[in-house]
């Protein structure tokens, strides 16, 4: 069904419970959110498993010995705005993750991605990048995102998610082979507005109780 071997979906009783949780559209916004970072802890737990190591001498209260440390600071980076959700997860597992951050929205009509903020480290090539995103539904954004971590040197990157729909993971496949997506479930599918089914609805409002991710200044020239 899907190329490669760069696909992880997470099974875990704890993290199926609390996906259906936040499938619930009785949920609350402050249960929703924390719901959420919960799940991005075990997400990212799985995600950095692969961080390569450097070993380093310490003193502990009764001698000095060798230990290991994350060998470099991975990169994570949420697309604004839901992708917010899941970074205090990230940073609970690498708590000295340099932070960067994407702005994209989606056209109503054209579901093209809209780039309209970006602010990332200049130094990608060296580093593991994570993108955040709750819901990998077209795809477009994520691949949007993704090429622009490329053009700013990245080759090592990770793709997270809460839930995904297949055409999603295939548009990802396609454009980014060896990008790797981690997420808790993949759907059936996608509606004909583009929402994932049967999902849980759009992640940025239920995560923060608003109404639109079109940025202010966008609105207000349509």
């Amino acid at each position: 069904m899907f190329a490669g071997s760069n696909l992880l979906v997470l099974d875990h009783p704890a993290v199926a419970d609390r996906v259906a949780r936040i499938r619930d559209k009785e949920t609350p916004v402050p249960v929703f959110r924390k719901l959420v970072e919960e799940i991005g802890v075990f997400l990212a737990y799985e995600a950095t498993r692969g961080l390569p190591l450097r070993n380093e001498r310490v003193e502990t209260p009764l001698t000095d010995t060798t230990v290991q440390r994350i060998a470099t600071r991975p990169v994570v980076a949420p697309i604004l705005r839901a992708g917010l959700g899941l970074l205090p997860g990230f940073l609970q597992v690498v708590d000295d993750a340099v932070v960067a951050h994407l702005g994209f929205y989606r056209d109503p009509q054209s579901l093209v991605p809209v780039p309209y903020y970006a602010n990332v480290p200049p130094e990608l090539g060296d580093r593991h990048v994570f993108l955040l995103d709750p819901m990998l539904a077209t795809g477009n954004s994520g691949v949007a995102a993704l090429d622009a971590l490329v053009e700013r040197g990245a080759r090592t990157l990770t793709f997270i998610c809460l839930i995904a729909a297949p055409e999603g993971v295939r548009h990802v496949q396609s454009a980014h082979p060896n990008a790797s997506i981690v997420t808790c479930a993949i759907d059936a599918g996608l509606n004909d507005h583009a929402y994932i089914v049967p999902g849980l609805g759009d992640a940025g409002d239920r995560m923060f109780g608003s109404l639109t991710s079109v940025p202010a200044a966008v609105r207000s020239k349509s």
